[in-house]
């Protein structure tokens, strides 16, 4: 009698995982500083992979005017992470803090045995890095980072382009983001104070802008860290930004091949592109769809539109969901816990280099 109980107890646990697996992820929001949590609370009512369970952010000014313009239930507010975990029970928290609040939020996070995911960059520094990669390890969650190109068609034809061989071997690679400037495009002010302090931010366009092209070279060269960063930053504006940089070039050198990431908050317009050239022929991207391509032979390059991407790699939502149901394994993706260190090696030794005017060499990461 007692092995048949255990038998229909373990059934039991055997349907309830499964139909856990088809339910939506319970999601917590951690901040509410950052501006790119409006996207967020955009897709809310129209998807079905995540729950919203609770929002935490100290001022509760702001948390007045999220909950009237998304007309958010108040009783999922809260100033605090433990009285929100406590009565929520989330399974994951989304990190809308400033980049500097980034570690101490997953370490909380990690802790209490719940999995995240930061908007982009990972965190301020290489040090950071490697605690928050410490800490995912010791407690067994998963570090996930948001970039919005990592959504772009594009980008993934061009990978795709890369890996199959059509260019031949990687020579270089250059990639352009950037924008008028968060004040000139009129950001929200609790978005805009951070993102010009350098103790939350790094170093401005630097960070902000510099992360998508580190996230994404460091993709198309499977991991692999760079030998050597030189970067040169400087203030066009500084009646506007006289503590960080608005301007930003970045130089890596790989064994056999250069990449080039100029990270702006000077541009006329908005670009997010990428030039990827090997020794058989090149792709570049236009916007989140659209791909150039010429390879040897051709006598001219021509434009096509790339195919769309599919669930669960066509959003930060349906991948997350993913992640944790387990139906998707990161490693090496643009929004990996391991591409993401790699990338803070690459920040992190670009504000040395822009700080001190020398190029910095880097050392193997530690495993």
């Amino acid at each position: 009698m007692v092995r048949l109980l255990l038998l229909f107890a373990v059934a039991g646990l055997g349907c309830a995982n499964a139909f856990a697996q088809g339910q939506p992820i319970r999601v917590a929001i951690v901040g509410l500083e950052h501006g790119h949590v409006a996207g967020f609370l955009k897709q809310f009512p129209t998807q079905h992979d995540v729950q919203l369970v609770g929002i935490v952010d100290a001022d509760t000014t702001l948390s007045h005017r999220y909950a009237q313009q998304f007309h958010l239930d108040p009783s999922l507010f809260y100033t605090q992470l433990d009285p929100m975990i406590a009565a929520r029970h989330p399974q994951a928290l989304l990190v809308y803090t400033s980049v500097g609040k980034h570690r101490a939020v997953i370490e909380a996070a990690a802790q209490r045995g719940l999995s995240v995911m930061v908007e982009k960059p990972l965190t301020m520094s290489l040090d950071d890095a490697l605690a928050i990669r410490q800490a995912a390890r010791q407690h067994h969650i998963q570090v996930l980072v948001n970039y919005e190109t990592t959504w772009y068609a594009s980008n993934r034809a061009a990978y795709d382009e890369a890996a199959n061989g059509a260019l031949g071997d990687l020579r270089r690679i250059v990639v352009h983001d950037g924008h008028e400037g968060p004040k000139e495009i009129g950001v929200p002010p609790e978005f805009l104070k951070w993102l010009e302090d350098p103790e939350q931010n790094g170093d401005g366009a630097l960070y902000d802008f510099g992360c998508y092209g580190a996230d994404l070279v460091t993709w198309l060269m499977h991991g692999e860290s760079p030998l050597s960063v030189t970067a040169v930053t400087q203030t066009d504006k500084p009646q506007i930004y006289p503590r960080v940089a608005d301007e930003a070039t970045i130089i890596l050198r790989y064994p056999k091949a250069q990449a080039v990431l100029m990270a702006s908050w000077n541009w006329p317009f908005a670009r997010k592109d990428m030039e990827v050239y090997g020794a058989t022929g090149y792709a570049i991207t236009v916007g989140p769809d659209q791909l150039r391509m010429r390879t040897k032979g051709q006598a001219q390059e021509s434009e096509t539109t790339a195919p769309p991407l599919t669930p669960p790699n066509d959003g930060s939502l349906h991948y997350l969901a993913a992640v944790l149901n387990g139906s998707l394994k990161p490693s090496g993706d643009l929004t990996s816990l391991d591409t993401n260190v790699v990338v803070m090696q690459i920040l992190d030794g670009a504000r040395q280099s822009a700080r001190e005017g020398r190029t910095i060499k880097l050392a193997p990461l530690p495993k």
